[in-house]
């Protein structure tokens, strides 16, 4: 059971710390001595194999879960009462949810007052707008429960528009852009890049050009964090990142990728296939 604190988070702009995080659920130890500082404003990313509990760790900063080791400071999380805490956050799960709604009022669920022109700008930057537009009824379209009737990519736009809307001081991105092409997944990262420099962003993401230009990356295996660095220190430590990167691009020389942004989805897979 997750016990409430009394206080109010009053300093939204935090820095957050993790000390020899660890966390047992029905006997299993999922998350084992984890310890790391994430500077207020600072982009982490996070990788690893499924399973290796980076999603446990990031629902743990929230509260979903309640860690059974160490502490997860803002100054300690467990001080603050939930609603207040959570109001920091904006959370974009992997499995995404959305309400038997309009697409309008999915993605103003966290801020259900806001202005229609809003809610319109963040769909454009979670590259959502496009193919909402098309729409039977546009914003005023009905969507299933779990959004029935639109694709991966389509729920997963929507529901990073809702957690932009919300403009969070922490942001946290689950494989966010996993069903989304490579072209899509580009313009949504240049989009995180300029309109959410004031905010903390966690990435958990399989593919490396979701986090290569992060702060510092996290290498997760078995609840334990096994490489920590940047994009060119892990890719030079040639472990388990620089075995990743090689298994996503090829043999590409390094310096081709420094402006990634430049390189199509068909330069690469021309690249590949002529290996």
């Amino acid at each position: 059971r997750i016990l409430e604190g009394e206080k109010k988070v009053e300093e939204r702009k935090a820095d957050i710390e993790l000390r020899s995080v660890g966390l047992t659920l029905e006997g299993e130890q999922i998350l084992k001595d984890i310890s790391v500082s994430i500077p207020y404003g600072k982009k982490l990313g996070i990788a690893g194999e499924t399973g290796c509990g980076k999603s446990v760790l990031m629902e743990s900063l929230v509260r979903i879960f309640d860690v059974t080791e160490g502490e997860i400071l803002l100054k300690n999380v467990k001080e603050y009462e939930l609603a207040s805490l959570r109001d920091c956050f904006s959370y974009v799960f992997q499995d995404v949810f959305l309400f038997s709604n309009t697409i309008d009022s999915n993605i103003a669920y966290g801020e259900p007052e806001a202005a229609e022109k809003q809610v319109v700008t963040a769909a454009k930057h979670a590259q959502a707008h496009d193919f909402i537009k098309e729409l039977s009824e546009g914003y005023d379209t009905i969507v299933g429960e779990r959004g029935v009737g639109l694709s991966g990519g389509q729920k997963q736009r929507i529901s990073l528009a809702r957690a932009l809307l919300k403009n969070p001081s922490i942001l946290i991105l689950d494989d966010t852009t996993s069903a989304v092409d490579m072209e899509t997944e580009s313009y949504i990262q240049q989009q995180l890049k300029t309109i959410k420099k004031d905010c903390t962003k966690f990435i958990i993401a399989y593919r490396i050009s979701s986090i290569r230009d992060a702060d510092l990356i996290l290498v997760m295996d078995q609840g334990r964090i096994i490489e920590q660095g940047t994009h060119d220190s892990l890719v030079a430590a040639n472990g388990y990142y620089a075995h990743a990167f090689r298994n996503q691009y090829g043999e590409i020389p390094y310096d081709l990728m420094k402006n990634e942004a430049a390189v199509s989805a068909e330069a690469l897979a021309g690249v590949k296939g002529g290996m």
